[in-house]
């Protein structure tokens, strides 16, 4: 799980002469976060600190892990909708090979449609799951493809630019088509009103009913169903069509697994060797006993300073919660940064004793929890442009349980975040007075990280599941609901004394700052990320947005939480915060009982009454005064470059790191580079 605030036969070389020049980076103390901005989003770079202090071995790792990390691009781009690929390749195309005149409207509306389908590997936003709209004409669009060469095309044998302009086009232009990649509406069918590439031709309830017939909930150590394929009807049977080298999603797979091999060769232990081995293995035959038997060697791997995540992992694109979107991670340990990650894994067991929750639902012991926070190398898939600041695998239930979990920060991301916002005006403009806004400059940096650390170290790793129950019991409210079990064990420990007796918070005041932070956002500024009219339906917000309502409203008769207005603007005020502790630990103990007996319908009312409307005219309010401080609500980032140093021989005798690579660059060299998949994946 995650928190928020990716065939080549030889290694690519980059020569000075060819190297990016745009924003040139030539030392940390010149060193600028900020890229460039576009509709809703800013772009960000990251830095690698202390990549360059590592061994020719782990250099070379990180680097052949990178190349992993961007040869599944497109898979993603293809899992988030069957026309996503071909759009996106049009849209290169022109933007490469245009003549006309690039400076009016139409074509820079254009441009700016294309750097969001980058951004959101495809045609629907990344966290509303609505589709863009696009600012230019259809006249355009079809007028500028036609001026464009036919090999220059995404073209199928036999295609002609008409017929290409023609499927396009409604997909592009007409709201009413692929309206939503994730549909989380209640009542409606999920599957056949989402438009990601999950399912084909089956409806919400031939799915389940499919998956449902597999399950043996007797079985203590169940496969995750459905992880890894497409689920479709053919001649009125429904199959599954398994992603791996030789089935779907093949040909970048292929690539997958060379560079995998490669990182293999310099792995830094026999561990970290037999697990990339079995990932191999689970990439070639798309088995999902090989999966597990690959993770539970993951997880046991606590010694490398390298990592990754390379694959189908997360779950929250499909509106089921079963199939994984792919996606990669690349990283090396923060040594000094762990000291607090390592004391927190530590004290698990007292953590989980000390929990709120029934003891019916605690691990009586818990096993294999470690931490520790990361220096991000490279971003892939469903992690890229936008990432998350911290990850808690594996997701398997039964795994979790037997063997453990691993949970990193990812420190380098939170301080890009961090440095980019200095001097934004954000916390002058909703932050309710300088007693908060002190806390906040004292104790927020570490406080959220904090709250990071605990809620992807413990949170994700605490309690346990009743047997006999389905993991998928909770269906489409599954994500947001451990989400807001994560965040609420999180928020409850981060006010415990015991952090500051661990030496893990200065002070008995720090945890405040998270606690105002966290309502502020819940109740009012995360909804800078909505759209007039629109519901909260991305599973993390739905998450903050539950646990803020909840307590704001269970905490009414004593004042708890108090939204004030002042000048005609709203604010968050914190009147008691043991009380609100208080609260924490009674929502922490009924979402922990819903999970682990299975409970739908609890879930169910949990999520729609507190996490998903929106009050109007507050929304209103909180985006008039946003717009003003002109922030971009979503944030992304550019990746480094590794460069090889090879000698006469070819042989590498360094990796090199850059950081001058723009946003468009990017996306158009990665776009050649990693481009094994056919347009269409059928």
């Amino acid at each position: 799980m995650k928190k928020f605030i990716c065939m080549i036969t030889s290694a690519i070389t980059l020569s000075a002469c060819n190297m990016p020049k745009e924003n040139p980076v030539t030392s940390p103390d010149t060193f600028d976060y900020n890229v460039e901005q576009f509709a809703d989003i800013g772009i960000l770079r990251y830095r690698v600190e202390g990549f360059e202090s590592l061994s020719l071995q782990q250099k070379k790792m990180i680097y052949y892990l990178s190349q992993a990390a961007v040869a599944g691009r497109d898979i993603f781009f293809d899992q988030n909708g069957k026309w996503n690929l071909a759009i996106r390749r049009t849209l290169e195309a022109v933007y490469e090979n245009y003549k006309g005149n690039r400076d009016n409207d139409q074509f820079k509306a254009l441009e700016q449609y294309l750097k969001q389908v980058w951004f959101a590997s495809g045609i629907h936003h990344h966290y509303s799951m609505d589709k863009f709209k696009p600012e230019f004409s259809k006249e355009f669009f079809a007028e500028t493809v036609q001026s464009i060469d036919n090999s220059l095309l995404p073209l199928k044998e036999g295609e002609s630019k008409e017929d290409l302009i023609a499927n396009l086009s409604p997909v592009i232009f007409d709201p009413s088509i692929d309206a939503k990649r994730v549909n989380q509406a209640a009542g409606e069918d999920l599957i056949q009103t989402s438009a990601c590439n999950y399912y084909e031709g089956v409806t919400q309830e031939e799915a389940e009913s499919f998956y449902n017939n597999m399950k043996d909930l007797k079985d203590e150590t169940p496969v995750s169903y459905g992880l890894n394929s497409r689920l479709v009807k053919k001649d009125g049977k429904i199959q599954e069509l398994v992603w791996k080298t030789d089935g779907l999603y093949g040909e970048a797979l292929k690539e997958v697994v060379y560079w995998l091999d490669k990182a293999k060769s310099v792995a830094e232990n026999e561990a970290q060797q037999a697990y990339i081995e079995k990932l191999i293995d689970f990439n070639k035959s798309g088995d999902l006993k090989t999966f597990d038997e690959y993770a539970i060697l993951w997880v046991k791997d606590t010694i490398s300073d390298i990592d990754f995540v390379n694959g189908f992992t997360e779950s929250y694109g499909d509106p089921l919660g079963m199939k994984a979107s792919w996606e990669s991670v690349v990283n090396f340990k923060n040594k000094e940064a762990s000291k607090r990650t390592e004391t927190i894994s530590e004290n698990a067991q007292w953590f989980e004793d000390h929990s709120p929750v029934d003891k019916r639902f605690k691990k009586e012991t818990v096993k294999g929890i470690s931490a520790k926070v990361i220096t991000a190398a490279m971003l892939g898939g469903d992690c890229y442009p936008a990432t998350p600041i911290g990850i808690n695998l594996p997701n398997s239930n039964w795994i979790r349980r037997d063997h453990g979990s691993k949970s990193v920060t990812i420190e380098n991301i939170t301080k890009a975040y961090d440095m980019a916002s200095l001097g934004n005006g954000f916390n002058e403009e909703f932050v309710w007075s300088d007693t908060e806004q002190d806390l906040m400059k004292k104790y927020g940096f570490i406080s959220d990280n904090m709250h990071t650390d605990l809620h992807e170290c413990l949170g994700h790793g605490s309690g346990k599941l009743l047997s006999g129950v389905d993991p998928d019991a909770l269906k489409a409210y599954g994500s947001t609901l451990e989400e807001a079990r994560a965040d609420l064990f999180a928020l409850y420990y981060i006010a415990d004394p015991k952090l500051v007796e661990l030496g893990l918070l200065p002070n008995g005041d720090a945890y405040k700052a998270e606690y105002y932070r966290y309502i502020m956002n819940g109740l009012m500024t995360q909804l800078t990320r909505i759209e007039p009219g629109k519901s909260v339906e991305e599973s993390h917000m739905r998450n903050r947005q539950l646990i803020a309502k909840w307590i704001f409203e269970k905490g009414a008769p004593d004042n708890v939480i108090e939204l004030k207005k002042r000048d005609g603007k709203t604010f968050v005020i914190i009147n008691d915060y043991d009380k609100m502790r208080t609260l924490v630990g009674e929502l922490l103990a009924e979402v922990q009982r819903i999970k682990s007996e299975g409970d739908y319908e609890a879930g169910k009312n949990l999520v729609e009454n507190y996490g998903v409307k929106v009050d109007a005219n507050l929304h209103k309010e909180i985006l008039d005064r946003y717009a003003r401080l002109q922030i971009k609500p979503y944030k992304g980032f550019v990746n480094p470059i590794y460069i090889p140093i090879t000698n006469d021989e070819g042989e590498i005798t360094d990796i090199k790191i850059a950081y001058d690579e723009g946003y468009a660059e990017q996306m158009l060299r990665y776009s050649k580079e990693f481009n094994a998949l056919p347009t269409y994946n059928n």
